[in-house]
């Protein structure tokens, strides 16, 4: 197939809202693939090619991208190689080969076919296509049960391998889809609510728990082999030598847990989740300790535990990982679970995640069974630019440049704006709308993708907080932003400053 009715079905996913729109769309398109085309195609629309990162940054892409070509000849398989080949390259200019292989493939791709390989190369999908949308798209293509196909998906980790098998292979394969150790499982995830209290309503007698503010792991022990896997199903195993020195101490012999790690200062207080980060990732010399912590469990030596309810699966845990389990207490009374959650923030944790106690673990969604709540913070920052948007918002003026005051001028000019971060999330229509026809009025000028602006505009921004960063000049970086309103009522001189937002950096 050709790449670029993959990047026209990408296009429609994101320039609509409706869930049946794109369904029919994605499997329009799975059913006409080729079989060793549907693992590639799956992986380009969420972003996440099967062949993971392959050492090309923006720069690398920038680079590349020369004149586009006039008529559309790639096809999928022609990406798909592409990207083999660059994650092969190794040693000694493998930079330049890099390099050289990208510019030879982009300078057969049109115009939006560039587009759309760079978003996959940087990992900026923004198609819409959810993996929840794609796997009911999958299930109506193959003809198969949705939840046949989600379970598979969620036990195997693997959304394009259950898309190949769900089209090619028979219903009986795909009924044997198993939990196997060794092989990542997609996490449990969490809805939110705005207090203990109000979860407690949803899910009735609860195991609230701290919500650690560390990195998620899944940890896979089979005999003397363990592995240790992320969020996102990545291995890093030889990156966290604590954790499996500590899963290899247990007293079990085959075990899937799921749970964070994190650093810890002198005192036992969480350092800064950057810097837990920084650690998380790194390949060098380990000058910071990962500590691990679990919640849950859901295989021991042989006896899978998905399906029982959480109640048995923290009983085997406490087992096997007592000492390693996160704060928590059972309870169905929300003064109980709002002391929990004071104790949690006191502790320098993020909040607490509030888990129906007769639950079973759903892999990979997110249900009313586990709840976070975390405090929410809002600060009223100005607008120094926006950029133009893409896919659904393609025509309107979207992501936001964020500042915030800087009245001492400690980073600049006393009284200028230093910028701490980007968002479109939590714009409507209506305020696309708006900001499209009111910001080129207050223009001071203009790059390709960029509309720079007087910094007039005051927006409330919601976040969960900062981490530090070098990106920006005030050194720090907004978490999670998203827009709550404008602020009509408040002038750029009303604006926070940038020393309020540095002071919510952990010490």
């Amino acid at each position: 197939m050709l790449l670029d009715e993959l990047v026209t079905t990408a296009d429609t996913v994101a320039s609509t809202r409706s869930r049946l729109a794109k369904i029919d769309a994605l499997a329009t398109l799975l059913a006409r693939l080729e079989p060793d085309e549907i693992a590639p195609a799956v992986g380009f629309l969420v972003g996440r090619p099967r062949q993971g990162r392959v050492g090309v940054g923006w720069r690398g892409v920038a680079a590349a991208m020369g004149e586009p070509a006039d008529v559309a000849s790639l096809s999928i398989a022609d990406l798909d190689g592409l990207l083999d080949r660059l994650g092969a390259a190794s040693g000694a200019g493998s930079a330049g080969d890099r390099g050289r292989e990208l510019r030879e493939l982009t300078a057969r791709a049109t115009e939006r076919e560039q587009g759309f390989i760079a978003r996959v190369l940087l990992g900026e999908m923004r198609t819409g296509a959810l993996e929840g949308v794609l796997t009911d798209a999958i299930a109506r293509a193959a003809d198969r049960p949705g939840a046949t196909v989600r379970r598979a998906a969620m036990l195997s980790g693997d959304l394009g391998e259950t898309a190949r098998l769900a089209l090619t292979g028979t219903a009986d394969q795909l009924d044997a889809v198993g939990l196997v150790v060794g092989r990542p499982v997609l996490p449990m995830l969490a809805a939110s609510a705005s207090s203990p209290s109000a979860a407690l309503e949803i899910t009735g007698e609860a195991s609230v728990e701290y919500k650690l503010d560390g990195a998620r792991i899944q940890v896979h022990r089979a005999g003397d082999s363990i592995r240790v896997f992320t969020r996102n199903l990545a291995d890093i195993t030889h990156r966290v030598p604590e954790v499996v020195e500590v899963v290899r101490r247990l007293p079990v012999r085959d075990v899937i847990l799921d749970g964070e790690t994190l650093s810890l200062d002198e005192d036992g207080a969480p350092r800064p989740f950057q810097e837990t980060m920084s650690r998380f990732g790194a390949d060098a010399a380990r000058e910071t300790i990962l500590h691990p912590w679990f919640f849950d469990v859901l295989h021991v030596d042989g006896r899978d535990l998905l399906d029982e309810p959480l109640a048995t699966r923290l009983a085997e845990l406490e087992r096997i990982a007592g000492e390693h389990r996160i704060p928590g207490e059972v309870t169905d009374d929300p003064a109980v679970a709002e002391r929990v959650s004071r104790d949690a923030l006191a502790a320098g944790q993020e909040g607490v995640v509030v888990k129906a106690i007769g639950s079973p673990y759903a892999a990979g969604r997110r249900g009313s069974s586990w709840i976070k709540v975390k405090p929410v913070l809002t600060y009223d920052l100005v607008v120094l630019a926006c950029e133009w948007g893409s896919g659904r918002r393609q025509g309107w003026l979207s992501n936001l440049h964020l500042g915030a005051l800087d009245p001492a001028g400690e980073f600049g000019e006393p009284g200028a704006f230093v910028m701490v971060g980007k968002t479109f999330k939590g714009l409507t229509d209506d305020v696309l709308r708006w900001q499209t026809e009111y910001f080129p009025q207050i223009e001071v000028g203009r790059t390709a993708n960029t509309v720079w602006l007087e910094p007039t505009t005051v927006v409330e921004i919601a976040i969960d907080g900062v981490q530090r960063s070098s990106r920006y000049p005030g050194g720090i970086a907004l978490r999670f932003a998203r827009v709550k309103r404008y602020r009509d009522d408040k002038s750029a001189g009303d604006a926070d400053t940038i020393q309020t937002l540095r002071a919510l950096l952990k010490v």
